[in-house]
């Protein structure tokens, strides 16, 4: 039995918790939820995962009704944001690039290092020690953000705060005053360099450790209208530089997006251990109910910007505010599930009316869809509903 729970929290952790919380409970508490379970799995393609992750044995039926789980929205995804182009959403220095000239405002990349290719004296890519250190001193950076590729959820994010420079490699210091040499860190993954975002005074006090940002949720019509469908925040906690759960807990709330008011406002330590709170846990600054300033010219740029990426027509942005306007940090071509939990009500409606509109306008684009644990059959029913 313990051989058993041990290959079951490996393979599959929802389960493994799911049946351990099920332990505790009556038989017939455990049954009506099972069937609950598979209501919605026949309805919706729900997992049993993301029915354990946002508690839906305590959901009202909006929420129910109006959630987008990862096997529905892979399916509209497959047409809105064809396959061909995921690699200008999901390589951090494509994207980089892609956005930087199309006028959607990013910080400045100051290298791109990849060890595996040669890059003769170029003046932004690198593939050595040597020629990063050129690079970088010839565009005076003093301080910058480190990142690998092809990460996800903050992970490889490093922000160093000063560069002290010598013949032969650079020595770094981070941003919670931890040292390395720039040696140690150029491995043999890719990785990209660039300024560090300057948040409003607003935000940045917030949390000071970390560029706190909004994720906007935009589709984009045939007729060439954006619309923002959902708008949600993330800040960090005190001492860790990402606003990502995946730091080690984080604050997250809704936004309406008619006004740009703060709403839902909750410490996230994980999935099902969540606290409804007023102000943030470590700096006390007030957050339920804060209006983001300048929201409106704010809402009408992320527009903009989904309006210069017309292959890419359901789009997640990770938006940095700052004076000069809204900074593009990352944009998601297929995004997580959570935003879901804090505005306390789903994008399915949002995401399907978008899928509908241009399966309508029949615009027939090379398309191969991505392989969905669910049947054809069992998609096409729930899609038709």
């Amino acid at each position: 039995i313990v051989m058993k729970y041990k290959l079951l929290k490996k393979y599959n952790t929802a389960l493994y918790h799911f049946v351990l919380d099920m332990q505790k409970v009556p038989l017939s508490y455990l049954v009506k939820h099972f069937f609950d379970y598979y209501r919605l799995f026949k309805s919706k393609g729900l997992s049993l995962e993301e029915y354990y992750n946002y508690s839906f044995e305590n959901r009202d039926l909006q929420y129910r009704e109006s959630f987008l789980g990862k096997n529905e929205e892979r399916f509209y995804l497959d047409l809105l944001n064809p396959m061909k182009y995921y690699i200008l959403s999901r390589n951090k220095f494509w994207a980089h690039k892609m956005l930087e000239n199309i006028g959607v405002r990013k910080s400045e990349l100051y290298c791109y290092y990849h060890p595996e290719a040669t890059y003769p004296q170029n003046q932004d890519y690198a593939s050595d020690l040597h020629n990063v250190l050129r690079i970088l001193q010839s565009k005076n950076a003093s301080s910058f953000v480190m990142k690998a590729t092809e990460s996800s959820h903050g992970d490889s994010v490093m922000v160093i705060s000063k560069v002290e420079y010598h013949e032969d490699d650079a020595h770094l210091t981070l941003f919670n005053g931890q040292s390395c040499k720039l040696s140690e860190v150029l491995k043999d993954q890719p990785l990209i360099f660039e300024s560090v975002v300057r948040q409003t005074e607003q935000f940045a006090q917030l949390n000071r450790s970390s560029v706190n940002t909004l994720r906007f949720m935009t589709t984009l019509y045939p007729n060439k209208e954006a619309k923002v469908i959902a708008v949600w925040g993330k800040v960090g906690r005190q001492g860790v530089c990402v606003d990502n759960a995946g730091g080690g807990g984080n604050v997250d709330f809704g936004v309406d997006v008619e006004t740009g008011t703060l709403f839902n406002v909750y410490r996230f330590d994980s999935m099902r251990n969540m606290e409804r709170i007023e102000c943030h846990p470590d700096s006390n600054m007030q957050l339920n109910g804060m209006v983001v300033e300048n929201w409106e010219s704010i809402k009408q740029q992320v527009m903009d910007y989904q309006k210069a990426i017309p292959f890419c027509k359901a789009a997640g942005w990770d938006i940095a505010i700052t004076d000069e306007g809204p900074v593009v940090v990352e944009v998601n071509d297929f995004w997580d599930c959570t935003g879901q939990l804090f505005l306390g009500r789903g994008w399915r409606n949002e995401i399907r009316d978008c899928y509908k509109a241009w399966q309508k306008a029949n615009k027939r684009y090379p398309m191969e869809r991505q392989l969905n644990v669910l049947g054809s059959k069992h998609l096409k029913k729930i899609v038709a509903r």
